[in-house]
């Protein structure tokens, strides 16, 4: 049984490698730089991958830092994927089918895959995006502009 148990663990950690490191299974690594990725929006938002797609390879995990723009507002989207993000400084606003939730600096708000959602700031916001699976263009599903 306690056998069983270790080759559980085992595959649970080689998962969670291959999910946080990509292509480079098992190979600790520093990220010296964040990769840019191209908003959207009315205006630009500067978004910094450090895990994902784009800055790693990685498939199931993106981990970004956004810093948006006072008066910035995104389309609004019915992702693939659940999103956590963690606002740092400013206010971000979140717009559901509910309602509007003010996420300020210190607080966090999760929003699960196939929610539609729009995020915007209205005095600019820096804060940290952690999609699982990872984000991609073609898996975010924005409304047409």
């Amino acid at each position: 049984m306690r056998c069983g148990a270790a080759r559980r663990a085992c595959a649970a950690k080689r998962t969670l490698r291959s999910v946080l490191h990509g292509p480079e299974e098992g190979v600790v690594k520093r990220i010296d730089a964040p990769a840019s990725v191209q908003s959207a929006g009315n205006m630009p938002k500067r978004i910094e991958e450090f895990v994902g797609r784009v800055s790693t390879g990685a498939g199931g995990i993106s981990i970004a830092r956004m810093v948006s723009p006072s008066g910035w507002v995104e389309p609004g989207q019915t992702p693939e994927f659940d999103e956590y993000t963690v606002v740092l400084r400013g206010s971000l606003w979140v717009t559901t089918k509910s309602g509007v939730i003010e996420v300020s600096g210190g607080q966090a708000v999760i929003a699960p895959a196939g929610e539609w959602v729009q995020y915007s700031t209205s005095g600019g916001a820096e804060y940290i995006a952690v999609c699982v699976p990872a984000f991609s263009p073609g898996s975010v599903h924005r409304d047409r502009e």
